[in-house]
Parts: structure tokens; C-alpha cells; sequence
């Protein structure tokens, strides 16, 4: 599988990775999972100390701990749990940074986190310390890079500007084309990677198509598309593309087509699920002609909100 360089760091990740939040705490299942990713050539695993209340890390470090020099294992902070564990609330101080690191190692089982992102952030925030303190965990070895993982042009802009990040990670599909507004240009001037997630949209762009959208989908849409707006997309798409390549196919190498982007992460559900999606996205990259013909089909409405 194709591999990209993160930024300017020298991390190098597989074009897909896999997005462990969906693994589950079946830890066979999980397992699973991340051999089926590995076979395929994946070596780019993104968890969060978020996510099963610490317990996706464990799975994630157990499972890996044999080809740990081998990948890159990137997990997040921010969300600190309230006590009960029934909500958390926004931390991006450097004190809980810099303690939350040394339970994502326990936890992971290993001695540096190879990306360790910011797991979100807005402008209210205390920008400079938390800066400060991912700079800090570079300087000691507890990470060999940080990054963020925002939406908001305005704060990817700040750390652009202020941090040595070499990667953010960002909602970015077919159906979802904001970040080429304001955000991408940004990221590719500071040469600062997109790690994109949300390829598939919900599972909209695959062949099931809008077989087994939520109510939700129906009655409101998808973002900026009405429901009647999608249902046309996605036909029109079907029309143009489908003797040539699977939805599937389109939706990722339509992210890889982007030079900006390191990696595109999707969840999986099932070794058959990452085996599909590992398919789609080996092969002929998208022509010139394709690229351009899925930019016209689909539209680039800008952001309405998360600017800060």
C-alpha cells in the first residue's frame, strides 16, 4: 500500500488507516480487525484515550505490541472524563496534558506515542500552553510528534502559525468538500498533512448508497444537501461511475487524489469491512478527467458555523 510522508516530520503512514473508536471492548473481535488491516498493508492505527473509557487503547497497544516498530500509532487528548464517567468536558490544559500522556503510554503499553493529536479545540482556549505542553512531551520523548484534530479554519490557522503540528485531523468527503475553502489551503502553505476521516460520509457513499440511512438523513439531509438533493448526487454519481468504479472506490481515492492528504481513516465493523475498503483503495488512481468530473458533480458550500 502507498505511503505518505506526515508534514515534515519523518513518520511515514499507510493511505488508509484505521479508525479504532469502532472496535468495540470484544477484544478477539477487535483483534480481529487490526490482523485484517495489517495483511493489508495498513500501518496507520488512530485511537483516543477517549473512547471506551481507555479501554480502546489497551486493545490497540495489546493488539500491535508485535509490529510496534512498524506503524504508527496515533491517539488524542482533551476530553477528560467527569467523575461518574457519565460526561466529560473540554481540557486542553497543559497540565492535563502533560499528566493524560502517561496513562495513554500505560495504557498502549509503549514508551512514545507516534502521533499524539489534540483532540479538538476553539479559539477560547489557552492556544500558547497547550502548545507548550505538546512541545514539552516532544522534548522528553513521550511523543515523537503532535497534531490537532479541528474543523475550525480559524483555529487550524493559529496552529499554523504558532506550532511546529504536523498534522490535523478533518472531516472531508464528497459530500462534505469544506475544508477546501479555507483549511486546506492553510495546512498545504505550512506544509502541515490532512489526516481525513468521515470518507464515506456515514456509509452514504458505498454501494448500499441511501439503502440504510437514519430517519434523521431522510427528514433533514446531509449537511448542505436535502435529502432529494443527495438522492440526485449520489445517481448522478452511480450513472457516471459505476462501470468504471465502485462508490467506495470513488469516495477514498477521491480524498487520496488530494497531495495534502497522509492518510484516510475508516472505521471497520468486520475484517471483511477493512478488506473491502483496502480494495478500494489499491490500484489506478483517479485520472485528471475523474477528478474533476466528481468536483463538478458534487458542490463546495463553505462553512456556516465552526469557524472559531
Amino acid at each position: 500500500m502507498e505511503k505518505r510522508q506526515i508534514g515534515s516530520s519523518e513518520l511515514k503512514s499507510s493511505i488508509l488507516g484505521l479508525g479504532c473508536m469502532s472496535l468495540g471492548r470484544d477484544e478477539k473481535k477487535a483483534q480481529a480487525i487490526i490482523e485484517a488491516a495489517l495483511e493489508g498493508g495498513i500501518t496507520y492505527f488512530d485511537t483516543a484515550d477517549l473512547y471506551d473509557f481507555g479501554v480502546n487503547e489497551e486493545i490497540v497497544g495489546k493488539s500491535l505490541k508485535h509490529v510496534r516498530d512498524e506503524v504508527v500509532i496515533a491517539t488524542k487528548v482533551g476530553n477528560r472524563w467527569e467523575e461518574g464517567k457519565e460526561g466529560w468536558q473540554w481540557d486542553p490544559s497543559k497540565s492535563y496534558i502533560t499528566e493524560q500522556v502517561k496513562s495513554s503510554l500505560k495504557r498502549l503499553q509503549v514508551d512514545y506515542i507516534d502521533l499524539y493529536q489534540l483532540h479538538g479545540g476553539t479559539l477560547d482556549d489557552p492556544i500558547d500552553e497547550t502548545i507548550e505542553a505538546f512541545e514539552q512531551l516532544k522534548k522528553e520523548g513521550y511523543i515523537r510528534e503532535y497534531g490537532i484534530s479541528s474543523i475550525r479554519p480559524n483555529v487550524i490557522k493559529e496552529y499554523a502559525e504558532k506550532s511546529s503540528i504536523v498534522s490535523n485531523m478533518m472531516q472531508y468527503s464528497l459530500l462534505d468538500r469544506r475544508p477546501e475553502e479555507q483549511a486546506l489551503p492553510i495546512l498545504n502553505e505550512n506544509n502541515i498533512s490532512v489526516i481525513t476521516r468521515g470518507p464515506l460520509a456515514k456509509g452514504i457513499l458505498t454501494e448500499k448508497l441511501l439503502s440504510k440511512v437514519s430517519d434523521s438523513v431522510k427528514e433533514d439531509g446531509y449537511l448542505h444537501y436535502t435529502f432529494e438533493a443527495l438522492e440526485y448526487t449520489l445517481e448522478t454519481l452511480y450513472e457516471r461511475f459505476s462501470s468504471m468504479r465502485t462508490m467506495n472506490e470513488l469516495a477514498l481515492k477521491f480524498n487520496a487524489a488530494n497531495p495534502a492528504v497522509a492518510s484516510i481513516i475508516t472505521g471497520a465493523s468486520s475484517p471483511d469491512q477493512i478488506k473491502r475498503n483496502i480494495e478500494a483503495i489499491s490500484g489506478d488512481p483517479l485520472s485528471e478527467e475523474e477528478y474533476e468530473l466528481l468536483r463538478e458533480l458534487t458542490n463546495n458550500k463553505g462553512y456556516a458555523e465552526h469557524r472559531l
